[in-house]
């Protein structure tokens, strides 16, 4: 047995050192701090191409998370996005961002873009770019004078925020599942509800105080184990309590979250949309249907720019992917959904023939406007706009015995609705089974667990009887009323399949934050027991229902632990105590005076 394992390490060994030698002996690497306009140096390494025949364009990603390994002598065992980049050549540039690892400087979350730079005091992200890309065709030899830039969830945000002035040699920018505004729909925040399990598992590991540049971050704390999330948050409290037993203070960024739980100057100053004008590389913005963390920042930066640029070069790719999951060689199937295919085969070849041609001028790159996974069907589909203009509206409404059809509620007497009691104490979970950090899955999930729970509402169609295929974003338009002042709604769109299990398989799920129903600056009580009218857009899908499948919505008040608590109490939730939660009653109309629906886009 001894013998065997040790073979087996020598294996896993030998796998992983052969891919960096292969890449040592095509590429020779420079490391360098290069100074930005303010003095402070930014980590960067370099890889070169050994190859002196020709002439290369730069390819780059800057990075929060370490551009390891260290070393003039160390070498990665990839560059680029897979082994055709590094095959092709490329000058492939790695940095550390401002304020983290190895670069000097302090590190902001998710920097504020500066419009009007007054000094050189004035730095951004834009302007760290701007000056990394003069260093470069200053210093290093036979580059073709052409940059692209990429990046996936943080990174991505790194490469939309170089977009903005942009350096002349910057021709190709692929923001991938970029971070975009962390208040209405990105990793922080859904329609202002914090999103509680990812961000304090995150930021214990990425937000330790750092006294200098280094190769390593410690946790915040090391006595954070978690084995069902689930009761481990519900045990902890009120969510300030997090601090009190476990970040004592030292997570700048946690503090910054909490401290602003309105859409206040910090977060409007953190939503680079506002700054993508003026665009001119090429744009490939990549997105996954099924992403956790960052579908809302791919979809919206495709949109900012196509609004604020007319006549710009950008295109969008969306796929069946979680979080960075076209970065993988395989991508067949996805918890409910088989796709029929290597879906990421496809994408791989879109992708490097975006930069090839972009800058090398080789090959060609004649994609759509907007090239989008259809799921229910499995079939890539082109589209000249997204979301697909002038779709043909359908309005499903609910209606009592669990009944959604597409005629208007005619009731004789009203108001009509259905309710539920919603416990803080006992929150729906967000995907039934247990886990000590975030299941990816809860994305497409079967919702059967959610809909034999007498705090969710759940509303089903008849079968479908021909193939119809929604695409765009789904709006929730509902009349509800609560007995406290604040409340929380989720709305799922479901795809009730025809198997013997009766699956429910999960197409779309968003929340909102009741208080933020207007507006996410001004946040305002529910009067109890008032009819109140609450919108919810949800994300964008691209599915079809297949004849024999039934369209379910699901409405329910909590989402836990993926989102924090609502007291159901009008309050700053971050200040909460347990004495603050309340149990209330829900009530979902749906008459003729209060026709709650669904509008789904076809085509």
């Amino acid at each position: 047995m001894k013998k065997q394992l040790l073979l087996l390490l020598l294996a896993c060994v030998s796998t992983t050192i052969l891919p960096a030698q292969r890449i040592a002996d095509q590429y020779y690497k420079i490391e360098q701090m290069i100074p930005m306009r303010d003095g402070v140096k930014l980590f960067t390494a370099i890889y070169i191409p050994r190859d002196s025949s020709q002439l290369y364009p730069f390819l780059i990603t800057r990075t929060p998370y370490s551009c390891d390994p260290y070393g003039a002598n160390a070498y990665p065992s990839q560059l680029g996005m897979g082994a055709a980049y590094a095959k092709e050549g490329f000058i492939f540039v790695y940095q550390d961002v401002r304020g983290r690892y190895m670069s000097e400087g302090s590190f902001r979350e998710v920097t504020p873009a500066i419009a009007i730079k007054r000094s050189n005091k004035d730095t951004d992200e834009s302007s760290d770019t701007y000056d990394t890309m003069e260093w470069l065709l200053k210093h290093i030899p036979r580059h073709n004078g052409r940059a692209g830039l990429y990046g996936i969830s943080y990174p991505g945000f790194y490469a939309t925020a170089a977009l903005p002035n942009a350096h002349p040699s910057i021709k190709a920018v692929s923001p991938q599942a970029p971070v975009t505004d962390e208040f209405e729909g990105d990793d922080v925040n859904h329609r202002g509800a914090f999103f509680l399990m990812d961000n304090f598992s995150f930021l214990n590991y990425f937000d330790h105080p750092r006294p200098g540049p280094w190769k390593q971050y410690p946790s915040i704390s090391d006595s954070v184990r978690i084995k069902d999330s689930y009761a481990f948050f519900l045990g902890i409290g009120p969510i300030k309590n997090l601090d009190k037993y476990y970040f004592k203070g030292k997570s700048a960024i946690w503090n910054e979250y909490l401290a602003h739980s309105t859409r206040d100057a910090y977060w409007k100053a953190r939503d680079i949309r506002q700054h993508l004008k003026n665009i001119k590389p090429a744009v490939l913005v990549t997105g996954g249907w099924f992403d956790a963390e960052d579908l809302f920042g791919a979809l919206k930066t495709y949109e900012a720019i196509e609004r604020q640029n007319p006549g710009n070069n950008s295109r969008l790719i969306m796929g069946p992917w979680t979080h960075g999951a076209w970065a993988r060689g395989n991508w067949s199937k996805f918890s409910t959904y088989e796709f029929g295919s290597n879906v990421n085969d496809y994408y791989h070849e879109l992708e490097f023939n975006f930069f090839c041609w972009h800058l090398k001028q080789k090959g060609s790159f004649n994609q759509a406007e907007a090239t989008v996974f259809v799921t229910g069907t499995n079939e890539w589909k082109s589209f000249s706009h997204w979301p697909p203009l002038n779709p043909r509206e359908e309005l499903w409404y609910l209606h009592p015995g669990h009944r959604l059809t597409t005629t208007v509620p005619d009731s004789k007497e009203a108001p009509v609705f259905s309710g539920y009691i919603s416990d803080p104490a006992n929150p729906v979970p967000y995907i039934g089974k247990k886990s000590g950090s975030r299941v990816n899955e809860y994305m497409a999930a079967d919702q059967r667990f959610a809909a034999e729970r007498p705090d969710v509402l759940y509303f089903e169609s008849s079968n479908f009887t021909q193939p119809t295929t929604v695409c765009g974003p789904v709006t929730a338009d509902l009349f509800v009323s609560t007995t406290g002042t604040d409340a929380d709604f989720v709305v799922k769109i479901i795809d009730v399949l025809p198997d013997e299990k009766q699956t429910q398989q999960l197409v779309r799920a968003e929340i909102v934050r009741g208080k933020f129903r207007n507006s996410y600056e001004r946040p305002e009580a529910f009067i109890p027991g008032q009819v109140t009218p609450l919108k919810l857009v949800l994300n964008d899908i691209a599915h079809c229902f297949l004849p024999g499948h039934k369209l379910m919505v699901q409405v329910q008040s909590s989402w836990f632990p993926l989102v924090d608590r609502n007291p159901q109490r009008f309050m700053n939730i971050p200040d909460a105590a347990e004495s603050d939660f309340q149990a209330s009653e829900i009530k979902i109309y749906h008459d003729t005076r209060y026709p709650s629906h669904i509008r789904l886009p076809t085509n």
